[in-house]
């Protein structure tokens, strides 16, 4: 078997020696070479061909944001963020991922030793999924700036038929602040209300959820335990805890919970979509985006059974096809669709449900 050949760049000769202990330790990976900075990155590029990059933000010589951004232009390769900064500044993160880099991890705060041993098998699955991504190239200009200012080049979606009852439940992994985006994009301000579960540590979904609400014509948050779930809103689970849908009288309102990890996550999409099938049925429609592991496929199966209508990204459109596959596998998809469509797809299939919204 082929190991996966890394290229670790950090400016800590520490994090370096770290990475390289952990990787090496896995079984299918290897190191073939470290850099303390871009500029020496760049010539062992060259020279080794990595299949996969990690990259520190903060370097000497060369911004880490700026290397990333000429390398996903004149050569695109799956890279994943390794940085202080990731913890700090989630903006730095949410950017580089934004430019192409496939997934981050965050260097632990205190014990930065037996931290990042504790953080072996985080670092090393994210290798493996990076290593089998498929990569975006930087976005152009002309269209970056137009996102930046709150004009995305996605075509807007009007909704014909409004009603409290809808809800759209989405679950997404690696790649998923991205594939979110353009699901939400074009919504209308008008579209039901949409809850998202998105494998995100502490301190970054509230600026992830920041960040799409400068860009989206709904508004996003990050949810709050008891808030009442209402049209024209879309509630992201926060990093430190599971984000359930729950009933109030008519009212949908969302819950948090800081109960243990599910599939390894929390926030988990399975917990999500379970409670969706519980407490909106075919009031609902699931829908589960680019990730690796199965999180989400079960809860997708239990929507669909309970009667919601449930979408699966392709894989061709997958940064990682790992969630959606499990889930077609396990038959828990009505409809297999395209990222660029998937938005559309969605409210046709809502436009349809009319009448038959029912209370439960």
């Amino acid at each position: 078997m082929q190991k996966i050949k890394v290229l670790c760049v950090d400016d800590s000769a520490l994090i370096r020696s770290l990475m390289t202990e952990i990787i090496n330790g896995q079984p299918d990976m290897t190191v073939c070479a470290t850099a303390p900075d871009p500029l020496v990155a760049r010539e062992l590029i060259k020279q080794h061909n990595p299949d996969v990059l990690t990259l520190d933000v903060e370097m000497p010589r060369m911004d880490g944001l700026d290397f990333l951004e000429k390398l996903m232009r004149l050569r695109p390769m799956p890279v994943v963020m390794v940085s202080s900064l990731t913890e700090r500044g989630s903006e730095i993160t949410l950017r580089a991922l934004e430019l192409g880099a496939v997934d981050f991890v965050t260097k632990p705060r205190v014990g930065i030793r037996d931290g990042m041993l504790d953080y072996a098998e985080k670092l090393a699955d994210k290798i493996r999924a990076a290593s089998r991504a498929r990569v975006r190239q930087a976005p152009q200009p002309q269209a970056a700036a137009r996102a930046a200012a709150g004009h995305p080049a996605a075509p807007m979606i009007n909704n014909p038929l409004v009603s409290t009852e809808k809800l759209i439940i989405i679950g997404a992994s690696t790649g998923g602040t991205e594939a979110i985006r353009e699901v939400l994009t074009p919504l209308p301000p008008d579209a039901p209300a949409v809850l998202i579960a998105q494998h995100m540590p502490p301190g970054f979904t509230k600026s992830f959820a920041q960040r799409l609400n400068g860009l989206c014509r709904i508004a996003v948050k990050e949810a709050e335990h008891g808030e009442r779930v209402l049209p024209g809103h879309a509630y992201i689970a926060p990093g430190h805890a599971h984000l359930l849908l729950a009933r109030s009288g008519a009212n949908y309102i969302a819950q948090l919970s800081d109960e243990p990890p599910v599939n390894r996550h929390r926030p988990s999409v399975d917990v999500l979509f379970r409670s969706a099938a519980m407490h909106a049925g075919k009031n609902a429609i699931g829908v589960i985006l680019t990730g690796m592991g199965r999180d989400g496929a079960a809860g997708l199966l239990d929507m669909k059974r309970a009667g919601a209508h449930t979408f699966a990204q392709d894989e061709a459109s997958c940064i990682v096809f790992g969630m959606p596959r499990e889930a077609i596998a396990l038959g828990g998809a009505d409809e297999i669709a395209p990222l660029a469509e998937m938005s559309r797809r969605v409210m046709a299939r809502l436009a349809t449900m009319g009448d038959r919204v029912q209370r439960v």
